[in-house]
């Protein structure tokens, strides 16, 4: 039995906010960081600068006042319609001028931008992954999807089968396969999501928040003494700690005269703030041992349950390559990608930066966004597929990648 008094003394250490800084002043070290600010607009066409121009300067308006409210934020983004609504008589070929434009101008001011999925029918079309190929080389800052599912036709193999051929063909364009980072296979996505490469806008301008909060997670667990505790525990210190933020926002849509979407309550990782790490507090066995599941089943309850305006996927990502202790279980044959199939079931964001044998068929690769796509259609819950196919490696070999943002791991084996 849990000690009442012992679980309020650490409850009220989970609550408050850490003083930093200069003496006398009043910064405080917040237990997370914001990794995204997103704008969503709609484009006129794909010149359309202005636009951009004037969704930057909102951006660099918000992101002051959150860090003058003593908040890290990480990066800032950009969300547009679909591309083909804004492509008007052009063709996607002749749109990549005006792109690789749009992508000068945010990368100058550093910015990511999504121009929104590329395709949203099931069709099949032969020439989009040379198209995605040459967008990639030629822009660094720009995102993109394909949609896989939708509410009438529910999975789109057609488009699966196109997305998977993409992939094949991203990857070998560039070392380590790294174009894959900005493309991704969508499946149910709601507009407004703030997280890329799948996120898109619709409606009247507007804007969402995406955080980095598996540091909070961690102490939460590290200080609770079973799962029920934990989970009481973690509602409050996240509606604790995410309140100000909300306050922060509907603040600024008043100000900016842009709608506020909400917050994506997904725990995005890093390297230096594991989501596998913080499930193995809560477990205290290493990640994908018996009890992961149970563990992302309850965190996922939890932030569906927080009494904050949710946006996007709010579940929870497992990107392999970007978190430190994912890619380690990896790399030690303690989970695979049924595994990771499984916890999307209850809780995930899909199959995120997963590393893959260069030489996998699109025939596999469809395959496996299919699968993806039927577990969203069933469960009608936002999933994405973003695979990582590695040129030149096979199943069981080592990868390293020598970047910031990359950890290193093993090839996976599709099954």
């Amino acid at each position: 039995m849990i000690n009442s008094r012992r679980l309020a003394i650490a409850l009220l250490l989970a609550l408050m906010p850490v003083k930093s800084g200069a003496p006398g002043s009043t910064l405080e070290k917040h237990p997370f960081k914001v990794r995204t600010i997103t704008a969503g607009v709609n484009l006129k066409s794909t010149h359309d600068l202005a636009t951009i121009e004037a969704a930057m300067a909102f951006l660099a308006r918000a992101r002051k006042r959150f860090e003058q409210a003593g908040y890290e934020v990480q990066t800032v983004r950009i969300t547009t319609q679909p591309l083909g609504e804004y492509l008007g008589a052009r063709s996607r070929d002749d749109a990549i001028a005006d792109l690789t434009a749009l992508d000068r101008a945010v990368k100058a001011r550093n910015v990511l931008l999504n121009i929104g999925p590329v395709i949203v029918d099931d069709v099949y079309d032969s020439g989009f992954p040379q198209w995605a190929v040459r967008l990639i080389a030629a822009t660094s800052n720009i995102q993109f999807s394909v949609t896989v599912t939708s509410p009438l036709r529910g999975a789109h193999s057609k488009a699966a089968q196109t997305a998977a051929e993409a992939i094949a063909a991203i990857s070998k364009a560039g070392a380590d396969g790294r174009g894959n980072f900005r493309f991704t296979a969508s499946a149910n996505i709601p507009p407004g999501t703030p997280f890329f490469p799948a996120g898109y806008h619709r409606g009247m301008p507007a804007f969402s928040i995406g955080l980095e909060t598996p540091s909070l997670l961690k102490s939460v667990f590290e200080s609770s003494e079973d799962a029920a505790g934990a989970k009481a525990k973690l509602k409050a210190a996240m509606e604790a700690n995410l309140r100000p933020i909300e306050k922060l926002a509907f603040g600024i849509a008043t100000r900016e005269g842009r709608r506020y979407l909400g917050i994506d309550l997904s725990p995005a990782p890093s390297r230096d703030a594991s989501i596998g790490e913080a499930i193995e507090s809560l477990t205290h066995k290493p990640f994908g041992s018996a009890s992961t599941l149970a563990a992302c089943a309850a965190i996922t309850e939890v932030l569906h349950g927080l009494a904050i305006k949710k946006c996007g996927y709010s579940g929870l990502m497992l990107p392999v390559l970007e978190d430190p202790v994912l890619a380690q279980r990896a790399a030690e044959g303690r989970y695979g990608l049924r595994e990771l199939l499984l916890y999307s079931s209850v809780c995930g964001t899909g199959l995120d930066m997963v590393p893959l044998p260069g030489d996998t068929p699109p025939q596999e690769l469809a395959a496996l966004i299919g699968d993806v796509a039927a577990l969203s259609v069933k469960w009608q819950k936002p999933l994405s597929a973003r695979l990582f196919l590695i040129p030149g490696k096979k199943a069981g070999e080592r990868i390293e990648f020598h970047d910031p943002f990359l950890v290193d791991s093993i090839v996976m084996k599709l099954d």
